[in-house]
């Protein structure tokens, strides 16, 4: 049996989400990721009010009319959460961890999804394999995913992001969309998303706090890993300290950026405490445009 509170916070994530999802968010996710569609199917003549992007020219040269292409869309597609559950999720500084960020967001973009008629799977990981939800249809399965994602106590604490995508490549055959959400504060990933790439549609989304890039000047400071255990004495009334911090914590995120960009992986920053809508919604319109380009 759920807990009452936990059917509460679930209940509370639906709401919420749920209304981004319809009201907000289904179409740009179905332009982006569902676009015209992915099969040619015929040329017709055109009529008034057709895209002109469409246009066949080839045919339209040899007939003396215009004729445009017609695509058969994509009726159907799945959705991959690969969700990193390791010890660092549980960190946040701006009323809200980054594991409670991931929560909504993936509600979010699951009701998006299943508003489009698509299928939804949720992959969590810390070290290890921590939870599989294959994917289906239907708002009782988002709850599902939401529930796993709000009540699931990882056994690792720990991050293996190619372990996770490895996995990942045998239990899904098919091309899938797949949003991999983490703070990657791992190493060795980046051969593990190239070969992930070459066949599905992978969306990076880069979760962070404030306080991992700036820390406050509040004297001495007992910091532990959440990942590894270890302890850091840290004297943040420093400035040369609290700079380096700044410093190591940028340096690691534009090269994740840059990889990221020269490789052509799609990546989304977001940032515990902020709203992740307007965010959200500017990288759909960037990704349909690009698919009408």
């Amino acid at each position: 049996m759920i807990p009452t509170e936990l059917l509460k916070k679930i209940r509370r994530i639906e709401i919420a989400t749920s209304r981004l999802a319809s009201e907000l968010l289904a179409g740009q996710y179905h332009s982006a990721f569902k676009g015209r569609g992915i099969e040619f199917e015929e040329v017709r003549p055109y009529q008034p009010g057709d895209d002109v992007r469409a246009i066949d020219w080839n045919v339209t040269a040899r007939a003396g009319d215009p004729y445009i292409k017609q695509f058969r869309e994509e009726r159907e597609l799945t959705v991959m959460l690969i969700v990193d559950m390791s010890g660092s999720q549980g960190f946040g500084t701006n009323e809200q961890t980054k594991r409670e960020l991931i929560t909504e967001l993936c509600a979010t973009l699951a009701f998006s999804a299943i508003r489009n008629n698509d299928k939804v799977g949720l992959l969590a990981f810390t070290d290890r394999i921590e939870k599989f939800v294959p994917p289906r249809k239907g708002t009782q399965h988002v709850l599902r995913v939401i529930r796993e994602l709000l009540a699931h106590e990882p056994t690792g604490n720990g991050t293996d992001i190619a372990g996770a995508l490895e996995y990942f490549r045998h239990v899904q055959r098919r091309r899938c969309t797949a949003f991999l959400v983490s703070d990657f504060q791992d190493d060795g990933w980046e051969q593990a998303i190239r070969v992930v790439r070459r066949k599905h549609d992978l969306v990076a989304i880069d979760v962070g706090d404030r306080r991992e890039f700036e820390l406050p000047e509040v004297g001495l400071l007992e910091m532990r890993d959440a990942e590894s255990g270890e302890l850091v004495l840290l004297d943040t009334t420093s400035r040369a300290v609290r700079d380096a911090w700044t410093t190591q914590a940028t340096a690691d995120s534009e090269r994740r950026l840059g990889w990221m960009r020269r490789h052509r992986i799609d990546r989304l920053p977001l940032q515990t405490g902020e709203s992740f809508v307007e965010t959200l919604s500017a990288f759909f319109r960037r990704r349909e445009a690009r698919m009408e380009h």
